[in-house]
């Protein structure tokens, strides 16, 4: 649940005193699914908020509505900061929106709150990578994403090639530390690396989202489509039970262990885009994975071992 919905679907809890999922939705301008997802993600989070069914049921705050922060107990503050916390990192606004929720608690709370916001933090570099910076197109097009206007968007493609495009922003996704604008045009729905962009111009013309978008499920489905791609090869290998983790981790969701065998080694399934990509990360293995199949890729072994043994094989050791 992101960290700005959190916070004003538990403000308007306090206001209202009780909300249906229909109404929460209509105020933060997401599906109902969305809103009922965000009250489930605080109930989860120890936030004490519960649902009551029937005729004028919805969803309520323990103890009451209230009209400010005041309302919470300590466990509850903490809960809320420990989320809000690690998000407030991103910019100068959204530490100085945390600070004013401090300032709103129950004076004897607001250690704790302060405590937990900074008892988490978020580091997005693997291990021996560098610190990308966050791109700076990011606030502008989260921009028009709030305010709901086209964007004209200078793009290059794979080939560099550059292009000129009118679409519809309606959703950022951060996946591991690369942005994606998630976009509507003429041809559909598109994704486009922020990466990519070489400029986004705002514009003030109004777009009209789709009443049945919902960005997690959009993203779901961009990346159920990337990652069929980067899996239309596999092979079968057999491997050193011990091995199989370290597999894991080159091969991510496509590494599928079928079975242990009786000699320490198991059957592994690893998918790719091409036969080739699959040889290139075996490779560094040696002879400790031998391949079932497919053919092409013990030839591509075959190919690159030949290689590796003819400019390295015969060099001169003295």
């Amino acid at each position: 649940m992101r960290a700005d919905r959190l916070v004003a679907a538990l403000l308007l809890l306090q206001s209202k005193g009780r909300l249906t999922a229909a109404e929460l939705a209509a105020e933060l301008e997401v599906s109902v699914a969305t809103a009922r997802r965000d009250l489930e993600a605080m109930s989860a989070a120890g936030i004490p908020v519960y649902p009551q069914a029937g005729r004028g049921g919805g969803w309520s705050l323990v103890g009451g509505a209230r009209t400010d922060l005041s309302g919470l107990t300590g466990p509850e503050a903490q809960a809320l900061f420990r989320l809000v916390g690690p998000a407030a990192a991103v910019s100068d606004e959204a530490k100085s929106a945390l600070r004013k929720l401090v300032r709103a608690l129950p004076a004897t709370f607001r250690a704790d709150a302060e405590a937990a916001a900074g008892a988490t933090m978020i580091d997005p570099t693997r291990w021996g990578e560098r610190d990308r910076p966050r791109p700076p197109l990011v606030d502008h097009l989260q921009e028009s994403v709030v305010r709901r206007t086209r964007v004209r968007l200078v793009y290059a493609g794979v080939g560099r090639e550059q292009s000129e495009r009118l679409v519809e922003p309606w959703g950022l996704v951060d996946k591991d530390d690369v942005w994606y604008l998630v976009a509507g045009t003429d041809r559909g729905r598109r994704t486009f690396r922020l990466d990519r962009m070489v400029s986004a111009g705002p514009t003030h013309e109004r777009l009209e989202r789709p009443a049945d978008f919902e960005l997690e499920q959009a993203w779901a489905e961009v990346v159920g489509e990337v990652e069929e791609r980067r899996s239309q090869t596999w092979a079968t290998v057999l491997i050193e039970t011990r091995f199989v983790r370290i597999l894991r981790d080159q091969f991510g969701r496509h590494c599928h262990a079928d079975e242990d065998l009786e000699d320490g080694r198991s059957r592994v399934r690893v998918g790719a885009p091409t036969p080739l990509d699959i040889a290139r990360t075996l490779a560094g293995w040696g002879g400790d994975v031998a391949v079932q199949e497919p053919t092409a890729v013990r030839d591509h072994l075959g190919r690159i071992g030949a290689e590796l043994a003819t400019r390295y094989g015969s060099v001169d050791r003295g």
